[in-house]
């Protein structure tokens, strides 16, 4: 199949890179960090040192990123405050200087750049069906992408603690530390993670979404390599 190429940058376990494979890309994924259990093309290395030369090497037709969001979470006194933050509008403006279609997300605290808003909000249960609500924010750009309607309220409450048990009882979970793949892997839509991978990922139908519109949206008669 000859699909697009798109670069994850800030990639994790690839929750996102799920999501834009289903959507029929190529995905790269790049972590500063090792990840095992990655599902696609993996390069290890910090993202601003080496986005140029991926850019270079990949040529992509879109890229994305989830930047570290330790700084922007109501747990960030914990979490290690103000270490973090400033990734998100340079990466932003990494991505404008390339000049192609991008998505950034982050969770709902994060202060997106006043001239480069985030423009779309994503809920697990309301817009997915998938038992956990994990709103997240995403920048999307040069391409259209519908925010979907988000009813009032939840379909069931939320357990933060007895988790399985609460999961039996038909409940909501909260994707938080190491939750266990027993709840996790389904409430998400991930089966390939850990439970410390879980809590920092997105689950993939956010980006198989987003990556739908994108694939619509691209300009087929550029020069991006295909695999």
């Amino acid at each position: 199949m000859n699909r697009p190429t798109i670069i994850d940058f800030f990639s994790k376990a690839g929750g996102a890179s799920m999501g834009y494979h289903r959507a029929g890309f190529r995905v790269i994924g790049v972590d500063i960090q090792p990840q095992p259990r990655y599902p696609f093309e993996f390069v290890q290395g910090d993202v601003f040192a080496m986005f140029w030369d991926l850019i270079d090497r990949y040529r992509p037709v879109a890229i994305t990123g989830s930047p570290e969001c330790r700084g922007h979470t109501p747990l960030q006194s914990v979490a290690g405050a103000g270490t973090t933050g400033w990734q998100l509008a340079k990466f932003i403006q990494l991505c404008e200087d390339y000049g192609r279609p991008y998505v950034a997300e982050n969770v709902m605290a994060a202060q997106f750049p006043t001239d480069y808003p985030a423009n779309l909000v994503l809920c697990a249960d309301r817009n997915f069906g998938l038992r956990t609500v994990r709103h997240r924010k995403f920048r999307c750009t040069g391409f259209e992408c519908p925010q979907p309607p988000h009813p009032k309220g939840h379909s069931a409450p939320t357990s933060t603690k007895r988790r399985k048990h609460d999961w039996d009882r038909g409940m909501h979970v909260s994707i938080t530390g190491d939750v266990g793949v027993y709840v996790g892997s389904e409430a998400m839509g991930i089966d390939w993670m850990t439970g410390n991978e879980l809590s920092q990922a997105i689950p993939p139908a956010y980006t198989q979404y987003i990556g739908e519109y994108l694939m619509k949206g691209i300009d087929h008669g550029t020069q991006a390599h295909r695999d």
